[in-house]
């Protein structure tokens, strides 16, 4: 029977049953490693005692009201968020695609502030921010752009680490406001951006009274090995945009700001699910259970493990180019295509996506130990092998 569903994904064939921690079943019982954990959402793994008591407690409460009333946990999720952060305030959404298209709007309405008619963000050329007509806008990807156009105006694309063009748009430019930047580009092809460049956006911000923007969705929620990538840089953003991790697999989005950014007043902005009860339920267990677990000290030191460990492995293998990225966001960079790796990898047990074309992506559960990343190790290594010794297409 033809599936009523809209073609929008290519679907592997495999559909999940259940999970605990770093494992997943299918329906057939079959058991896989997560490296995948959701693309980066599920940070606490799967089924955590905690969070699904959480969860449960909470639907049996109140799952939903609307923000025309006083939410409470609204203001516990946000007192956790500035406290990791050092930033003044929360909005809550839904998805990283709402964060960033609220993260928009609030520097164009700072633009508009200061009399410009047409503010201007500068982007990055292989960043992706969603795909709503605004975040498709300030994506550079042109394989997922194709077909959507026109696109909205006041985005300047600029090549990644390329600090001098940014400069020289600064002299020329009066309609600029801010820059947004992935701190590792994760769609892109899992590419960090240098601890230098981030600096340096950082004080170009500052010498032109413009807004540092990090989008901070696959980066942010402890993934890389700190609360949030751009703490790798000893800096702090204007405005920081969240979701993925943030609610263990519940759908939250956040846009946290600093006092200059905290400009939004009532009847600027909103809506009507995000921050619901249930999911500030889910956002406060999750940040809690990072906090009691240190699952962000335990992303850079697996992390670092599984980087070393797969490099040691993936030594001498001619089609690997790079292994790269930080803490348990890691790419496997290959010399050609590789989405004809993820069925053989599904055979050995494994989850994992390809990003960017030849980027094999690993972003699992937080929660993951060094004896879970021996066996991602011991399952993925002979994977690659087999695929690189295939002819190259």
């Amino acid at each position: 029977m033809a599936s009523k569903l809209m073609n929008t994904y290519g679907r592997l064939p495999v559909a999940f049953d259940h999970g605990q921690g770093v494992w997943l079943w299918d329906k057939n019982g079959t058991k896989y490693l997560d490296a995948l954990g959701g693309i980066a959402v599920n940070s606490v793994g799967h089924a955590h005692p905690r969070l699904v008591k959480a969860i449960s407690d909470q639907a049996s409460k109140l799952i939903h009201c609307s923000n025309y009333f006083q939410i409470g946990m609204q203001e516990e999720v946000a007192e956790k968020l500035v406290e990791h952060s050092g930033l003044n305030a929360v909005f809550f959404c839904n998805s990283g695609l709402e964060a960033n298209e609220c993260a928009f709007k609030i520097a164009r309405l700072y633009g508009h502030d200061k009399g410009i008619e047409v503010p201007h963000i500068i982007v990055m050329k292989h960043a992706f921010h969603g795909r709503s007509i605004a975040t498709l806008s300030a994506t550079g990807n042109p394989a997922v752009r194709k077909g959507f156009a026109p696109y909205t105006e006041g985005f300047i694309h600029v090549d990644e680490n390329n600090v001098e063009i940014v400069k020289e748009l600064a002299k020329e430019r009066k309609d600029i406001v801010a820059i947004m930047v992935e701190p590792i580009l994760g769609e892109g092809g899992v590419i960090p951006l240098e601890v230098s460049v981030m600096q340096e956006l950082r004080a170009i911000c500052d010498e032109n009274d413009w807004l540092f923007m990090c989008d901070e969705i696959q980066t942010g929620m402890g993934r890389t090995g700190k609360w949030f990538a751009h703490q790798w840089a000893e800096i702090k953003p204007d405005i920081m945009t969240l979701a993925k991790g943030l609610g263990g697999g519940v759908p939250v989005g956040a846009v946290v700001v600093s006092e200059k950014a905290n400009i939004l007043k009532p009847g600027n902005h909103g809506t009507t699910f995000g921050g619901n009860p249930l999911a500030m339920r889910a956002a406060l267990e999750t940040i809690k259970i990072m906090e009691d677990e240190k699952l962000p000290e335990n992303a850079a030191k697996v992390g670092k493990k599984l980087k070393k460990d797969l490099s040691k492995s993936l030594n001498g293998f001619s089609g690997v180019l790079e292994i790269r990225g930080k803490g348990l966001m890691l790419g496997i960079v290959l010399d050609r295509d590789a989405h004809d790796i993820l069925e053989p990898a599904l055979k050995a047990g494994l989850t994992l996506s390809v990003t960017a074309g030849n980027v094999v992506r690993i972003v699992p559960p937080l929660i993951m130990n060094e004896a879970e990343a021996d066996e991602l190790v011991k399952r993925i290594t002979p994977v690659i092998r087999s695929f690189l010794a295939q002819p190259k297409v």
